[in-house]
């Protein structure tokens, strides 16, 4: 029995939550949390409902692009350690590793990465209607990845060609601030409403958002991790402006404050947690202590340099 299988990891948000649905670009880091899906012919009469919606993703880029194929049934496993639902980007890593194996599970052969993103954007929507797609992106290409969505036809994926310097992913960490009630999409249409209701305000954040998008690259190319810094608590400044951090995690930040800096990470949530923070620590090793001792769940940042890869 040919067994295929492909892992694809989380992501980390630095820069760029919400603001990338509007055309701002966003600053994405893939993390070593992983998604491996394995997929093999068999019979499986209970096929995940989002499991089906990905095939038949899959099946309807192969017809589009004409590209012979042999539907046949399939099992699958998953194996994954990244925390679902907690901003991680859980679903783009499902949509990347099974979209590459029933690509090549149907064909027999491997597909590039640009295809496999492609296929996985469209899968994501499944989870999130209106996904920018960097999520998917960095799944897919791994890195340090700089992206912007201008139309629909319009991405730009730029992979920066420079990892976080060390020193900075040190002293990196992810916390958690407690699951999110909202999901995504929630957290994107409440944005919209927003966005609505009061567009010159809310498009002035997003801005100062995209500013602080760009400072944090040039804090990573030069290495200043003072920049770097602040450029992360002005961005959660920010996203608090636009009521998408909640007060559970703000009260958590404070609480943080005398080991460093932090912000939300991901769509964020207003009823109880906002799932992970990214936290710059200046002081790691008491901070790890302090996590420990409130029992507060926490992931050393770890960066993912392969993106997509076949096993």
């Amino acid at each position: 029995m040919k067994i295929i299988s492909y892992i694809a990891p989380a992501k980390a948000i630095l820069s760029g939550e919400h603001a990338v649905v509007y055309g701002k670009p966003g600053l994405v880091s893939a993390i070593n949390l992983t998604m491996q899906f394995a997929v093999w012919n068999d019979v499986n009469k209970n096929i995940d409902k989002a499991i089906e919606h990905i095939d038949n993703t899959v099946q309807n880029y192969l017809k589009k692009e004409s590209i012979n194929y042999h539907k046949k049934q399939f099992n699958f496993s998953i194996l994954s350690n990244i925390p679902i639902g907690q901003n991680l980007g859980s679903s783009a890593a499902l949509c990347v590793s099974a979209s590459a194996a029933l690509l090549e599970f149907y064909t027999d052969r491997q597909f590039n990465k640009d295809a496999v993103n492609s296929v996985a954007y469209q899968a994501e929507k499944y989870f999130h209607k209106n996904a920018s797609g960097v999520d998917v992106s960095t799944s897919c290409h791994g890195g340090l990845i700089y992206y912007r969505k201008e139309f629909e036809f319009l991405k730009t994926i730029s992979a920066l060609h420079q990892k976080l310097p060390k020193k900075f992913e040190d002293n990196l960490f992810l916390i958690n601030s407690g699951k999110a009630m909202e999901t995504t999409g929630d957290m994107v249409d409440r944005m919209g409403k927003l966005y609505n209701a009061k567009p010159e305000k809310t498009e002035k954040i997003l801005n100062e958002i995209e500013k602080i998008t760009k400072r944090m690259v040039v804090s990573v190319i030069k290495e200043d991790d003072v920049y770097f810094k602040k450029n992360i608590s002005d961005n959660e400044i920010l996203l608090e402006k636009l009521g998408v951090v909640s007060t559970r995690a703000i009260k958590l930040l404070k609480q943080l404050s005398s080991y460093g800096a932090g912000k939300m990470t991901g769509a964020g949530g207003i009823k109880q947690g906002s799932g992970f923070l990214i936290f710059y620590a200046d002081k790691p090793q008491e901070l790890i202590d302090f996590l420990n001792k409130q029992k507060i769940t926490f992931y050393k940042f770890r960066q993912n340099q392969t993106g997509l890869q076949r096993l």
